[in-house]
């Protein structure tokens, strides 16, 4: 049994976080994880510890996901999430979706309750309440320091980062439970000042997330466009099942050699059949944490 989550990877630097601060992060960090391995303990499925790993990273509004969304050009949240199961290839995903409370429980939704992989919009969100699934007013994903990075970005008309220091908020989580079963899930807020519907790699299975028992499970962050172009998670297992690559050096090729020779910079959490954890990144840090198969838990920040 084994978890890994991130938080977000960019431009993080000791110089600018507060002891207070990285307390913060530490602790949202340490909860998603920790509500994720108690589902491991007490037998049950990778699934569902992603799935309320991700959540509880949504529901912590320092991360760029769910509650702490960022704003998009017209003052909206549009956020996405995706979530797969390695056993089967099966999964589920929302792109565009305003006023879902936990995007990732629609996404499980969409793989559990449809025939479809990915729902978009309105009609992702007809699909919502359809299924019950918990909506919140704006005024719960209301956060004064992304306000304000909005209005920035408007003011220079530029689509950004969440964070004006080239940091992306994008959460996730993969997992492998005690029967061997491997699964990911990926929830973010995406850029702000986005327009025209932009989406992003986190809802897009096998850009920013993936999973397949023969090979591992991959949960992304970074700069979506280039994961999309590289196909990151996705790549990431097809070197190992084609080139019979370890994880680790799948990994690295991935991220510090094929994303950085297209310009992408960010990170991933990936976890093979083994119960072997990853989380490699090309950025300053990424928030990241883990706890492997021998129970060892692991938060850090930055590269150390």
């Amino acid at each position: 049994m084994v978890i890994a989550i991130h938080g977000g990877a960019g431009t993080i630097l000791r110089s600018s976080m507060t002891d207070e601060l990285q307390a913060q992060y530490e602790q949202g960090l340490n909860d998603a994880l920790e509500a994720g391995y108690t589902i491991l303990k007490s037998g049950g499925s990778s699934l569902d510890a992603v799935e309320q790993a991700v959540a509880r990273l949504e529901d912590f509004p320092l991360f760029n996901a769910g509650k702490g969304s960022v704003f998009n050009n017209a003052g909206k949240h549009e956020m996405d999430a995706s979530i797969m199961n390695g056993k089967d290839l099966s999964a589920g995903a929302v792109s565009g979706v305003n006023g879902i409370r936990n995007p990732i429980f629609l996404a499980r939704a969409v793989m559990d309750h449809s025939e479809h992989v990915l729902l978009s919009g309105k009609g992702a969100e007809a699909f919502a309440a359809q299924q019950n699934i918990a909506t919140a007013s704006e005024d719960y994903f209301y956060n004064e320091f992304r306000y304000q990075q909005w209005q920035e970005a408007l003011k220079e008309d530029r689509v950004q980062m969440d964070h004006s220091d080239k940091k992306f908020g994008t959460v996730g989580a993969v997992a492998m439970d005690k029967t061997g079963n491997l699964a990911a899930a990926t929830s973010t807020g995406g850029m702000t000042n986005k327009k025209f519907g932009r989406v992003g790699d986190s809802p897009l299975i096998g850009a920013g997330t993936y999973a397949n028992n023969h090979t591992c499970a991959v949960s992304c962050t970074g700069h979506g466009e280039l994961f999309i172009r590289a196909v990151v998670a996705y790549d990431i297992s097809c070197l190992m099942e084609y080139k019979g690559l370890s994880l680790s050096e799948a990994c690295a090729i991935v991220v510090h050699d094929k994303l950085k020779k297209i310009g992408g910079e960010g990170g991933l959490v990936a976890v093979d059949s083994k119960g072997h954890i990853e989380m490699p990144f090309n950025s300053e840090g990424m928030y990241r944490a883990s706890i492997d198969a021998d129970g060892k838990k692991t938060i850090k920040i930055y590269k150390d």
